[in-house]
């Protein structure tokens, strides 16, 4: 049992080729080595701070901009590690809600694209203001952020930015649109840069900023993901095609109808399809 439960787990996490699972499930298995790790340095009374400090020191994201050319690569680590359970908890929560959604309209390369470069978007904007603003001045050098919060911001104001009037039911507010979520999470964060978490609001904003710019510009028809994109070899697939149009024929769908819809959505959003588009998705994702 436990046995088919890791492999599942597996599965899901480095073979399916779902995006959704990947990061959630690097996130909760990075959160559980550190916390196993620190485990040893707790129960002795000494250096669990040192531990955390350590952590921060070489995963997390500086604010300062002349250890860069050492910790360039924090850029990405700072998005896989988080300062608690509870930090862990609400973004990979979510990341899981709104990463369905976007994943139901666009492609796992284009969220592929939007949660790491979003994520990177975020440490830049909070690089920038810690050292642009006078009020951060004597703390720029020893602060770090870590977290996939600017990540999470990303995929939550791209998918609010492409469908915004897709309803979630929330606990207490009842059904939400998308865009008035985006607004209140922007808000909180506006409010935010006035508190002991300047930094990580900053940091939001900046994710936020590209979520949003990502999906406009794919509206426009300039997909930035395209940098991901795999450059397909030429080779003759004769039996691949015929098998192809085997499948398109006994499942009704046909994959450059698929693509068609998929690309409208991504340029005027999931309200325009007409009725017959919405059925062929459908069917589509049965298969």
């Amino acid at each position: 049992m436990n046995k088919n439960l890791f492999q599942d787990l597996k599965y899901k996490v480095f073979q399916s080729g779902n995006p959704l699972f990947f990061y959630i499930g690097i996130n909760v298995l990075i959160f559980l080595v550190v916390t196993l790790i620190g485990l040893p340095f707790f129960l002795s009374g000494t250096g669990s701070a040192d531990f955390s400090l350590l952590i921060r020191e070489y995963a997390g994201y500086p604010a300062a901009i002349d250890k860069l050319p050492t910790r360039f690569y924090t850029a990405i680590t700072y998005q896989f590690f988080h300062e608690g359970v509870m930090h862990l908890l609400f973004n990979m929560l979510w990341l899981f809600w709104m990463g369905k959604i976007f994943l139901d309209f666009l492609k796992p390369r284009q969220f592929h694209f939007v949660y790491l470069v979003g994520g990177i978007a975020g440490a830049l904007t909070y690089s920038l203001a810690y050292n642009i603003f006078p009020v951060f001045s004597g703390s720029v050098a020893e602060a770090t952020v870590i977290g996939s919060s600017a990540a999470v911001m990303a995929i939550i104001v791209a998918t609010a930015t492409l469908v915004p009037d897709y309803s979630i039911r929330l606990l207490f507010l009842g059904d939400v649109k998308l865009k008035y979520l985006a607004i209140g999470y922007i808000a909180l964060d506006l409010i935010g840069i006035a508190s002991v978490n300047a930094g990580g609001s900053f940091s939001h904003l900046g994710g936020a900023v590209l979520g949003f710019a990502y999906i406009k510009l794919l509206q426009n028809g300039k997909d930035w993901s395209n940098l991901f994109k795999r450059k397909p070899k030429l080779k003759v697939v004769r039996n691949e095609q015929a098998k192809s149009s085997a499948n398109s024929r006994s499942t009704g769908v046909n994959q450059q109808e698929i693509d068609a819809i998929l690309d409208k959505i991504s340029k005027s959003g999931y309200d325009q399809l007409s009725r017959a588009e919405k059925e062929t998705l459908f069917k589509a994702s049965k298969h």
